[in-house]
């Protein structure tokens, strides 16, 4: 018997390192390949490349990328936890339900160029949109609903049912439960789903190549949202970074502009992620009641 125990013991012991030492390698894997993009990327740049011209800079792609996820979010977010909401709390076992969860798995192992073509066919041939940051942005959230939805879908059934339980037996209404006690309580799980999706936006090129064009003339002093050099306007053409990389490594041009698009591009996904898990944290605390 005491044997046995050491043995497992031994082999606990053994494993623990072996799990450690993967966590590990992975570590140093992903901190040399952050470093290497971002040091060398700025190393390589000029002070020219952090303008906001029409080529050779940078600054007009980085907003361009910033404002097309923001957008795609506002689209997809409510769309997707709408649909949680209801598949985790309001439909039943059927074949309409099966139809709808087909779908979805469907939708999220779609290729990204297959999303791409289907964006060019019904916004810009089929609505005549032309290719803009909108046609790129309902693009992106289409690859990004079904990560939302999921998510928000297992958050609320991973909740105890006692939730929802006291919250219906103190006189509230279902949807003041879902509202008022489910999703706040599910909002650090459904921000997980929102920054992936995000990562997705940020650095989704296949999509965007058919439906956002090419080239940022943008007048910052210009605010008329109607006019095509308007920083805000839906639907102009925007590139982001993501396609200015593509773009200038596919045609052999400035190398050191790709570096450095690439080196903002992953500063800009790190920067989102933290900032967003710190307010997912927060949000946390703030309903716990922890100070």
């Amino acid at each position: 018997m005491n044997r046995q125990v050491e043995r497992a013991k031994r082999t606990d012991r053994i494993m623990t390192c072996v799990f450690y030492g993967i966590a590990a390698f992975f570590l140093i894997l992903l901190i040399a390949f952050a470093g290497k993009v971002i040091i060398g990327g700025i190393l390589g740049a000029s002070p020219e490349m952090f303008g906001f011209s029409r080529q050779g800079s940078i600054g007009n792609q980085l907003f361009n990328t910033v404002y097309l996820v923001l957008t795609a979010l506002v689209c997809s977010v409510p769309i997707g936890v709408f649909a949680g909401i209801y598949l985790a709390m309001y439909a039943k076992k059927g074949m309409l339900t099966k139809f709808l969860r087909i779908c979805i798995e469907t939708l999220s192992s779609l290729p990204s160029i297959v999303v791409g073509l289907f964006g060019y066919l019904v916004f810009l041939v089929f609505m005549g949109m032309g290719k803009s940051l909108l046609a790129g942005a309902l693009s992106v959230s289409i690859l990004t609903l079904p990560l939302i939805t999921t998510t928000t879908e297992d958050a609320i059934r991973g909740l105890p049912a006692g939730y929802f339980q006291a919250s219906m037996g103190i006189g509230s209404t279902k949807w003041q439960a879902i509202f008022h006690v489910l999703l706040p309580a599910c909002i650090p799980r459904i921000m997980t789903g929102v920054i992936l999706a995000a990562g997705r936006g940020f650095g989704e090129a296949a999509a965007l190549l058919y439906t956002t064009g090419s080239g940022s003339t943008l007048r910052w002093g210009n605010w008329d949202v109607t006019s095509p050099t308007c920083p805000f306007n839906l639907l102009r053409p925007a590139e982001t970074l993501a396609t200015q990389i593509w773009n200038l490594q596919t045609n052999g041009q400035d190398r050191n502009l790709a570096n450095l698009a690439s080196a903002v591009l992953l500063i800009l996904v790190l920067v989102f992620n933290i900032s967003a898990n710190a307010w997912s944290r927060h949000i946390n605390k703030k309903n716990s009641g922890e100070k």
